[in-house]
């Protein structure tokens, strides 16, 4: 009989483009040899050009996937991503404190066409509730503003929002330098020292669900065993590979290609992610 793979559950929204949300994570997940599982928390009309609207699951609904998982199959690492709402934030996070699993927490404010999908109060509730259960959070330079209240325009910045933000309860942070001008670099930082992780600029607007993969694919080395800064390290690898597959889709902005190894892809220098 042949065993079962690492395990790594998604609780993120749906993205009916099949860029980014549970539809990235699932391929991430594949991508990388292990087994994907998913809690739905919304759903989203979305496309190449933006997000023409979301709902959000009742949080009995999120409760119950999460217990159907977690109670039978289990999890080596969790994801989340887009949770929409403060009471799917407190449902979610009840859970996940009661796990002994890596959680990675892509804290999703706005789409990448810049449109939100978060209802009011949702913000407050990841602070309090979600962000002390964190092993690695991963915002990139708007949603670390947003968390830390902070104005960030060079790495200096960057480092003391970390900082801010390592105060809140996550275990490491991982800022995302990517929308910075200049060569970009990522920092890594677990409350006393920082790891640079500096990078090459792709030069490409299809980018959709880099972040999504980017999370995904650090719960899936953390699941197949490597420690938070090489499992960082090794998703950066698989993401900018995926960043340098992109490809255009509808009218806007394409996906990156989660299925660039299979394609028999070259691995580039690691970007920064956005």
């Amino acid at each position: 009989m042949t065993a079962a793979p690492p395990l790594v559950l998604a609780i993120a929204g749906s993205d009916s483009g099949g860029g980014a949300g549970i539809q990235a994570d699932l391929k991430t997940m594949l991508a990388l040899g292990v087994h994907g599982m998913t809690a739905i928390c919304a759903v989203t009309a979305q496309n190449s050009v933006g997000v023409q609207g979301y709902w959000e699951l009742p949080p009995a609904a999120v409760r119950a996937q999460l217990d159907s998982v977690l109670g039978d199959i289990g999890a080596d690492a969790i994801k989340t991503g887009m949770l929409a709402s403060a009471p799917i934030v407190r449902t979610v996070s009840q859970v996940l404190g009661r796990v002994s699993a890596p959680v990675v927490v892509d804290p999703v404010a706005v789409s990448k066409h810049g449109d939100s999908l978060l209802s009011p109060g949702t913000i407050e509730a990841v602070k309090a509730d979600l962000l002390p259960l964190a092993t690695v959070l991963t915002p990139n330079l708007f949603e670390a503003e947003l968390l830390t209240g902070m104005r960030i325009t060079d790495e200096a910045q960057m480092l003391a929002a970390a900082g801010a933000l390592a105060a809140m309860g996550p275990r490491w942070v991982l800022v995302k330098g990517g929308h910075l001008p200049g060569r970009p670099v990522d920092l890594l930082y677990d409350g006393q020292t920082a790891i640079r992780f500096p990078g090459e600029r792709i030069e490409t607007r299809h980018t959709h669900g880099t972040g999504c993969t980017l999370a995904s694919a650090i719960a899936c080395w953390l699941a197949l065993g490597k420690d938070v800064p090489g499992a960082v390290e090794a998703a950066r690898s698989f993401v900018a590979g995926a960043i340098e597959g992109g490809f255009p889709l509808g009218a806007g902005i394409g996906p990156v290609d989660h299925g660039w190894q299979l394609r028999g892809g070259g691995r580039p220098a690691c970007p920064a992610s956005g």
